[in-house]
């Protein structure tokens, strides 16, 4: 698949009122995940579309991320072409971690990404 014209940014361009999508599955958000973000998983992103409608602060762009940039790269592409201001964050979850962003599990307590 190809993404010449995706919209991507890297983590160090989210601040702490960006709006996070996270796409990945139940286990991964549980160990660990961007506090505050919403997550509705890559495999029922299309049936579970309008909690995002809902939950997405009206104009303001959405910050897709996944593990390493897959699959949430083909959620924003799917957003980008639903007239959503949506982009792809580089490297994921992996990068967020690896850069001292805290990281929380299902409890709320310390996270780690797998």
């Amino acid at each position: 698949m190809h993404f010449g014209t995706l919209p991507t940014v890297g983590v160090d361009a989210l601040g702490p009122d960006s709006f996070i999508l996270d796409v990945r599955e139940d286990d991964e958000w549980a160990a660990g995940h961007a506090e505050g973000a919403l997550h509705i998983p890559m495999s029922e992103f299309v049936a579970r579309f309008g909690e995002l409608t809902e939950a997405a602060p009206q104009g303001r762009q959405i910050h897709v991320m996944c593990r390493v940039g897959g699959r949430s790269a083909q959620v924003t592409q799917y957003l980008v072409q639903q007239g959503i201001d949506a982009v792809n964050v580089d490297g994921g979850m992996q990068v967020w971690e690896a850069s001292g962003r805290p990281v929380v599990d299902s409890a709320g307590g310390a996270g780690t990404v797998i």
